[in-house]
């Protein structure tokens, strides 16, 4: 089974973004024990003048980072540099965790230029050493062949691994081996179970994915109320892609009756991040007057938008072209008007 593009898009987006998590999970387990940069506070450097006393502070507001966890501190205030000469110094000694934090300074160029042929070295090192952020990292980048030959067996393999350790980030992207079959063999239950515990655990779209796979009644039962259930937290924490499927299962009546009145919303919240089949509904509802005043230079506006969009409606094409000329210019305008600012800011 293959999901929406919409749904292999964010996938791709959980991949790129959970390489920038890296280390997270391995701070917070510091903090945890009482250790760690969440629980240090930055010092005034000795020398430097307060704000009190009405000096300019010049040079470094920072101390210089000590401690077992100096590493991870200097990284956090953005002394790059120095946190990879700290963590080189702490794997040498066999800290599996440095590892990971080297990997990520050179994945992400933070101080020095990208290498990811040698984050690739060093992730493998933490992942050998057992760090659960550098087995998911190196799993990552065997995933999509970055900085090393692409192996989706091996990735399966270390996708697995920290999926058994709770890792959910790596508990999606193996449930993404199942639906497709590449790299594990297609199982949509085993892939409906993993999307299940990321899915409790706030990963939106495992959310999404999981409320399309009792939409479709794939690897679960199908399930009305729990696809719904579902969308609505994915589409409740942002997703474009939800809040559009969500909008238009409340237009069709099979969301949850509460949130009936939420559709429009959600709908003009996925048009305007650029959606184009959003944007497209949302002319319609528009030209039709459902649950909102008829306006049809509105609709003309996001039909032009949809049609950015390679979207096709020849009705709506038709009532844009009978537009009396001032009402056309005017949605020709307001549809410019959305492209130049969008151009700037980007979707919203």
């Amino acid at each position: 089974m293959r999901l929406s593009q919409s749904s292999q898009s964010v996938w791709c987006i959980l991949i790129a973004l959970s390489l920038t998590a890296v280390a997270t999970h391995a701070n917070g387990a510091r903090a945890q024990s009482g250790k760690g940069p969440d629980r240090v506070k930055t010092k005034q450097a000795p020398g430097t003048p307060s704000a009190k006393s009405g000096h300019k502070q010049l040079g470094p507001t920072h101390a210089a980072p000590t401690g077992d966890d100096a590493a991870y501190i200097a990284f956090d205030q953005g002394q790059y540099l120095t946190a990879l000469r700290l963590a080189t110094a702490a794997a040498k000694k066999g800290e599996p965790s440095a590892n990971t934090l080297i990997g990520r300074i050179h994945a992400e160029g933070l101080g020095v230029p990208k290498n990811p042929p040698l984050a690739a070295k060093w992730y493998a090192r933490g992942a050998q050493l057992g760090d659960l952020e550098a087995i998911f990292a190196y799993g990552v980048l065997l995933a999509t062949g970055t900085g090393i030959e692409k192996n989706l067996d091996k990735a399966a393999y270390l996708f697995e691994s920290a999926a058994k350790r709770g890792h959910l980030e790596a508990c999606y992207n193996l449930a993404q081996m199942f639906l497709s079959g590449k790299g594990k063999p297609e199982n949509p239950a085993r892939a409906a179970v993993l999307l299940e515990y990321a899915a409790q655990n706030g990963i939106v779209a495992a959310q999404y994915d999981l409320a399309t796979l009792y939409q479709k009644g794939y690897g679960v039962e199908p399930n009305a109320y729990k696809a719904a259930y579902w969308m609505r937290q994915a589409a409740a924490r942002g997703l474009p892609a939800a809040r559009y499927d969500y909008a238009v299962m409340l237009l069709r009546g099979r969301g949850l009756n509460e949130d009936m009145p939420k559709a429009i919303g959600y709908l003009k919240s996925a048009a305007g991040y650029g959606l184009p089949g959003a944007q497209n509904r949302l002319a319609n509802i528009y030209a039709h007057g459902v649950q909102v005043k008829k306006n049809l230079v509105e609709a003309a506006k996001w039909r032009l938008l949809a049609r950015d969009g390679n979207i096709k409606d020849a009705k709506l094409d038709q009532m844009i072209a009978k537009l009396p000329a001032a009402a056309r210019a005017k949605a020709i305008s307001a549809a410019q008007a959305y492209r130049d600012s969008h151009a700037v800011t980007g979707p919203r």
